[in-house]
C-alpha cells in the first residue's frame, strides 16, 4: 500500500506573510497541531504548535510578528508514491509525527502516524515510528543512580 491511498489530500496551509495569531487561529479551527507554510503552493517550510510556544510566545514574540520567522525551512518530505513501510522508516528516522507530501515541491498532503496505525499492514512500523519518536528527554536535574 502507498501513502497515496492513506494520507490526508487538500491540506490548508498558511503564507509566509501570515501572522503568529493567524497560524494559531487556523490551527485551532481545524484542530491541528502543524500547519504546513506553503508559497503559491510550493511548501517552504512547516510550523508546529511547539514553536510557536517555545520559539515565539516563550520569546516575547508578538501575535502580529511573520510565521517566517518560526518556520522550519528543512522539511522531511515524502511523495506519494512511497510505501506505508517507507514511511514510517522516515519518520522514525528523523523523529516526526507527520511527513508532509509533495509532488514537484507542491504539496498535496499530509501522512500522519495515526494514519499509518490504522492500516494493519503498516501498524508494526507505525508503532515502532511512535515509539522511536516519543523517546523522552531525560529531565535537566535528574542524577544518575
Amino acid at each position: 500500500m502507498n501513502v497515496a491511498e492513506v494520507m490526508t489530500a487538500n491540506v490548508d496551509c498558511c503564507k509566509p506573510e501570515s501572522t503568529f495569531k493567524e497560524v494559531a487561529l487556523k490551527m485551532k479551527e481545524l484542530d491541528v497541531g502543524v500547519i504546513p507554510i506553503c508559497d503559491n503552493e510550493k511548501l517552504v517550510g512547516i510550523v508546529t504548535d511547539r514553536d510557536l510556544v517555545i520559539n515565539g510566545l516563550a520569546q516575547d514574540l508578538s501575535a502580529e510578528s511573520k510565521i517566517s520567522a518560526l518556520v522550519t525551512d528543512d522539511v522531511v518530505k515524502g511523495s506519494k508514491e512511497m510505501s506505508v513501510e517507507e514511511a514510517a522508516k522516515v519518520m522514525s528516522q528523523h523523529q516526526i509525527r507527520r511527513l508532509p507530501i509533495v509532488e514537484e515541491d507542491k504539496l498535496v498532503g499530509i501522512v500522519s502516524l495515526g494514519d499509518l496505525a490504522v492500516n494493519n499492514q503498516s501498524s508494526d512500523e507505525a508503532g515502532q515510528a511512535l515509539k522511536d519518536i516519543s523517546n523522552p528527554a531525560k529531565p535537566k536535574n535528574s542524577q544518575a543512580n
